[in-house]
């Protein structure tokens, strides 16, 4: 026995990517509750905890438990778990120890039988508990098997509770929160807390937003002035100047000042996608409705906040220094500098030849119809389903979609694109007939095009939540996989109008690639 019950716990997680409860020092006390969380990992299994002196002492029951007195359970016993583990539900980085989705299956109470002190019953093999959860209810006994410390027997007894043929599986909803496994992998970033009233137990897990003061002090700005934004001061101009046209004549252009509000909103929401790497940024400094150009050199007159990367690799006349967006606030000034598009690098400015992510770009043709766009995304998803590969989608604001697969450290960009592409014409050879491989647009005939290319140095995709130089200022926005079969779905669906209320209800589909860095298995 250590010290501390929770050093095990403690040295297997890296709680700066998971939000797992890091736990309080234990306290022994008289708490009896109890906790069965179903965990899709590596594979599917269920966690049995119990409190037991300020702890929650752990198994993992690859079967789950159950009510039928005939069925006898494998159960692993694992490391003690913080008392706070009692709520946990959410997703658990891959790459992670445990990574996968978490719901709280069963809650409750229990009371030791036959013993006054069950972490002694624990270390001598045989621990006989009465539970009374929302599932389970009766007498469970763990007993270890002889010369094995590890692994132990779950069974339910023959008793008022026992239910013959009684299966888990038939019963997938959390009790706390209402929802399936698959409805929290869908939806990471809200957290259900069942110590705290209905009304306030949905919490979201993203950033804390812009408060309303700041925007109202834009507000009140004439056409220019100084803006006090998260912490810095930003001089603004030109705040009512028209940047991208109205959508159509019962809505109004978007000014300056409006784009400058919605990205300080959505500024800490797009900041992971961006912070660590060189930015190519899409300038439209007179509208949307004119011709933009693609600006990279970090300006001499960027505030010295505005982060930067000296690209060792430059040539003579390239670009040797980017923006770095690295805090809010220099997305901010991104966009009052007139970049109404943001790119930023697939790889980080400390490993320039590595990719973090691997890109699927569906790009439409003139005959290619949305319907068929879709189609080309859920064959994608359906394969990656199929590979067990963590990804997401997101429309792109204009006409396609986009996807992008998290990987681990050490791909290069010819791995990335080669993966890439044999994936891509693995779908392919399911609908023929709606795709070209060829280069060139005008040789396309129309078809759609499956662009495994974009996987290379400096070639970037649009960001979540950029907006695009259209009218109306469309975004890009992260969508969750189910979101496919919604005959409502377009591409350019989401303005700077309408998106941060989307936020609010459905949160952020992207997190979900973050801290999901994983190998690319092998296409055969």
């Amino acid at each position: 026995m250590t010290a501390d019950p929770l050093e095990v716990y403690r040295r297997k997680r890296d709680f700066t990517r998971t939000r797992e409860p890091r736990g309080a020092t234990p306290a022994a006390g008289e708490g009896r509750r109890f906790v069965v969380q179903r965990h899709r990992a590596r594979r599917l299994h269920y966690d049995l905890r119990f409190e037991i002196d300020g702890v929650l002492v752990s198994w993992a029951v690859p079967k789950g438990p159950t009510l039928d007195p005939s069925s006898r359970r494998l159960a692993v016993h694992v490391e003690d778990h913080p008392i706070e583990y009692l709520t946990f539900e959410g997703v658990i980085p891959h790459g992670e120890y445990g990574g996968g989705d978490v719901i709280v299956w069963d809650l409750g109470t229990w009371e030791p039988v036959h013993t006054d002190d069950p972490a002694a019953a624990v270390r001598d093999g045989e621990l006989h508990a009465e539970v009374h959860g929302d599932k389970l209810h009766g007498r469970l006994v763990l007993v270890r098997r002889d010369g094995d410390e590890k692994n132990w027997m779950l069974l339910h007894k023959h008793d008022d509770h026992a239910v013959d043929g009684w299966d888990p599986e038939d019963h997938p909803r959390s009790v706390t929160s209402g929802r399936t496994n698959d409805e929290v992998k869908a939806d990471p970033d809200r957290l259900w807390r069942s110590d705290a009233p209905a009304a306030e137990a949905d919490v979201s897990l993203l950033p804390e937003p812009l408060d309303d003061d700041a925007i109202d002090a834009l507000g009140e700005l004439g056409k220019q002035g100084t803006w006090e934004v998260f912490g810095r001061s930003l001089k603004v101009t030109n705040l009512d100047k028209v940047l991208f046209p109205a959508p159509d004549r019962h809505r109004p252009p978007v000014t300056k000042r409006e784009l400058l509000a919605y990205t300080a909103r959505i500024a800490p929401v797009a900041l992971p996608y961006l912070e660590g790497r060189a930015l190519n940024l899409h300038r439209y400094p007179d509208g949307a409705d004119k011709s933009g150009f693609w600006h990279k050199q970090r300006p001499s007159h960027a505030p010295e906040w505005v982060g930067a990367w000296a690209n060792p690799d430059a040539d003579p006349g390239e670009t040797d220094t980017y923006v770095v967006v690295d805090e809010p606030a220099a997305l901010v000034w991104a966009a009052n500098f007139g970049a109404l598009e943001w790119h930023p690098w697939t790889s980080r400015t400390t490993a320039p030849h590595e990719p973090s992510y691997a890109l699927v770009d569906l790009d439409p043709g003139e005959r290619t119809g949305w319907d068929d766009l879709l189609t080309l995304a859920r064959l994608h998803r359906t394969a990656l389903e199929h590979l067990g590969v963590t990804a997401r989608a997101k429309v792109t604001g204009r006409r396609g979609i986009q996807i992008w697969i998290p990987v681990v450290e050490g791909y290069s960009f010819d791995d990335t694109r080669a993966w890439v592409e044999k994936l891509s014409r693995t779908v392919g050879k399911v609908v023929p007939e709606l795709v070209s491989w060829k280069w060139e647009v005008k040789s396309r005939g129309g078809l759609a095009r499956l662009d495994y290319t974009q996987n290379a140095i400096n070639k970037t995709l649009v960001a979540p939540y950029s907006p695009r130089p259209a009218p109306g200022a469309p975004v890009s926005v992260p969508i969750g996989w189910d979101e496919l079969d919604d005959p409502e779905l377009r591409p350019d669906r989401w303005t700077i109008r309408t998106v941060l209320d989307r936020l609010a209800e459905r949160g952020d589909p992207f997190r979900a690639v973050l801290g999901a860095a994983q190998e690319l298995p092998e296409i055969t």
